[in-house]
């Protein structure tokens, strides 16, 4: 009888060999891959920068409105439609462009007290109806403020729901405030790398904080004439940056 042949195992293990010493290096090639990353992200300096950028406004935004009560609903909403009309068309008169007026809201609502029952208890009832309209107008002429408050106060306004000062054409003011902001970091960062012994490096990272910049208020001073008292002063845009920078070598 034939005897067979032993399968080649000499050749199957040297498969085995090479595919062992393989993943052996990868996973020395992913070590080191690692302990590189983790050295790099050691070896540098995060910092917060923040930049301000101070400007007069040049517009501001107003919302007012009328707010009237009456035992018939019609006759509630009647009467504020009418005096939101003559407080519009007052405007108009002022010289104000409709497409900067916009109504903000609109409502009607019960209004309700109670009464005694009879039996020493006391019910909630319907007495009447207030209905509210509230307008955003936007006045890019400041010097006109004082003399349409007057105005629309005079023909019936009787909600003042705030007064916001802001300018027109912020982009420039946001530039700035985003280069102080970078300036501000960067001084941060020379100031930690020198107390530290080490180099600054390049910058390895930049973001922005909160989205785009805002103006804000700052303390204003009172203007009085001989419309209505306002308030002129100076709008803030801000911005803030997170920098990280590499230690050099």
């Amino acid at each position: 009888m034939a005897r067979a042949d032993p399968p080649p195992q000499g050749r199957d293990t040297v498969k085995q060999g090479s595919f062992l010493i393989g993943l052996i290096l990868s996973a020395a090639l992913a070590a080191l891959a690692t302990a590189a990353s983790a050295e790099d992200t050691r070896r540098t300096i995060s910092v917060t920068g923040e930049g301000s950028v101070e400007a007069a406004p040049d517009m501001a935004t107003i919302r007012l409105g009328v707010t009237s009560q009456d035992t018939e609903a019609r006759a509630a909403m009647d009467a504020t439609s009418d005096a939101v009309a003559a407080i519009l068309a007052r405007l108009d008169e002022l010289g104000l462009e409709r497409r900067y007026m916009q109504t903000q809201r609109l409502t009607l609502n019960p209004v309700w007290s109670q009464r005694p029952d009879g039996e020493g208890r006391r019910v909630n009832e319907i007495t009447g109806f207030s209905a509210s309209n509230i307008v955003m107008v936007r006045v890019r002429a400041l010097e006109d403020l004082g003399r349409i408050l007057d105005a629309v106060i005079a023909d019936g306004a009787n909600e003042f729901n705030g007064l916001r000062f802001d300018v027109q054409q912020p982009g420039p003011l946001v530039e700035k405030a985003r280069r102080a902001a970078v300036r501000d970091a960067t001084v941060k960062a020379q100031t930690l790398a020198e107390a530290a012994g080490v180099p600054l490096g390049p910058v390895l990272s930049i973001s922005e904080h909160g989205g785009r910049p805002q103006p804000v208020m700052m303390e204003m001073a009172a203007a009085r004439g001989a419309d209505m008292p306002v308030a002129s002063g100076e709008v803030s845009v801000q911005a803030q940056v997170s920098m990280v920078f590499a230690i050099g070598e």
